[in-house]
């Protein structure tokens, strides 16, 4: 195993320059959802270049979209597909999934970039670029991780598989499609940005619009009326409630350094169509947080408990219900112990790369790692070389030493979690 683990290291050292310039290409492809399929394309040449089994396919048949956990508002997957590529073990080891997700989110305001948002632009270490932190720099470091074994000579026991989805960053379907297509493992690493932390749990996510009703009046007597403004008021105090009473539970210190482990996020408000009118209507849409212990269902049931405890201390709306409706986006939560086996390998790797023990935290965000605990029963670990405080942001860059780092560790984890033959 030693000489092994000194080969693949070797190896990555070598080849870090390299490393770069792929990422450098792959954050040039501009990835934004619906336009997957360039950045695919290279994916798809460096995994057919290690000699991996692919498996390639256009997502959204019935069978995914029926299912209880797929959440898209798109209507089209043709010409974008998912890539999965398998490295075949010789048998009597653990497998592993490597999964990273292709689609980045849109640039926004071009004027505040300070290079082309996809130049894959370097300077004092730093590649520049919209996806090189989320998550195109964790895509790397697997992918140099399995270079590296691949190109060592070195035969594992256990399958590697290697995944490049779409849309996660609009609910996971292409990981769910993934999981539906079979593939399933004794763990996983997933490398989003958590600036090389250990997240073993994350926190899942679903949207809600809340409709609550007024009625119209004149301005001038807006006493005949009734204010959808103002009721819209007092849901929003309940939810400020709610979302207190929900993170006095969070107990875990894994949530210890996250000031609010699952936040009920109010991210848009929209009321009235005159100002000299009482609104008879206000729409209240955001973001609420899910435990990793708990499931969507009873995160939903608790909010309207809230929802029908605020109601009935008016008089108004207890006559006139909020409507709730849980729409768009949705994340499953992930739970890994810390003890799991898996946590204590991809720690093992680390303490040997870094000199020191990982820092293990719960997410603040989630990931496709939710739909591979809860729907494929797979042990996950996320863990990835990105700067956590860059994603989503203008001027997105990631650390490159962070991204061979991160790829010794996993390639190190690789070899002792799937065995060598």
């Amino acid at each position: 195993m030693e000489e092994a683990q000194k080969k693949v290291r070797d190896y990555i050292r070598k080849n870090e320059d390299r490393a770069a310039c792929y990422l450098q290409r792959l954050v040039q492809e501009d990835s934004t959802r619906g336009q997957e399929s360039s950045a695919q394309a290279v994916i798809i040449e460096k995994c057919r270049e290690l000699g991996l089994i692919m498996d390639i396919w256009e997502i959204g048949g019935e069978t995914l979209k029926n299912h209880p956990a797929f959440c898209s508002d798109r209507k089209v997957f043709i010409g974008n597909p998912n890539a999965v590529g398998t490295l075949k073990g010789r048998g009597g080891g653990r497998s592993l999934i490597l999964n990273g997700h292709i689609d980045v989110v849109p640039v926004g305001e071009v004027s505040a970039w300070d290079q082309d948002p996809f130049s894959g632009h370097i300077e004092n270490g730093r590649l520049f670029g919209r996806g090189s932190t989320d998550m195109k720099g964790g895509t790397v470091s697997l992918l140099l991780a399995l270079e590296a074994i691949v190109n060592s000579g070195i035969t594992l026991k256990g399958n590697v598989i290697f995944q490049s989805v779409i849309e996660e960053e609009s609910g996971g379907a292409g990981t769910l499609a993934a999981v539906l297509r079979g593939y399933t493992a004794d763990g996983a690493i997933i490398p989003e940005p958590t600036n090389m932390k250990f997240f073993p749990k994350q926190q899942g996510s679903m949207w809600f619009r809340i409709t609550v009703k007024g009625k119209q009046a004149h301005g001038g007597t807006r006493y005949e009326g009734v204010s959808a403004i103002e009721k819209a008021e007092l849901i929003l105090k309940g939810l400020r409630e709610l979302e207190a009473k929900r993170n006095s539970r969070i107990t875990d210190p894994l949530f210890a350094a996250i000031p609010i482990p699952i936040p009920i996020n109010v991210g848009k408000i929209s009321s009235g169509s005159w100002p000299s009118s009482v609104p008879d209507s206000a729409i209240i849409e955001g973001r609420m947080g899910v435990a990793p212990d708990e499931t969507m269902e009873n995160a939903k049931e608790e909010m309207a408990e809230a929802l029908r405890e605020i109601a009935a201390s008016d008089p108004w709306l207890r006559n006139h219900q909020p409507e709730t409706e849980w729409f768009g986006a949705s994340w499953l939560p992930g739970n890994l112990e810390i003890d799991h086996e898996l946590v204590g390998v991809l720690g093992k790797a680390f303490e040997k790369i870094k000199g020191c023990s990982p820092v293990i935290e719960a997410s603040p965000w989630a990931t496709d790692g939710g739909i591979l605990n809860k729907i494929g029963g797979v042990p996950v670990v996320v863990f990835g070389p990105g700067v956590t405080k860059m994603a989503h942001d203008a001027n997105e860059y990631i650390n490159l030493k962070d991204v061979y780092e991160a790829a010794e560790v996993i390639a190190l984890a690789i070899l002792e979690w799937c065995g060598t033959a």
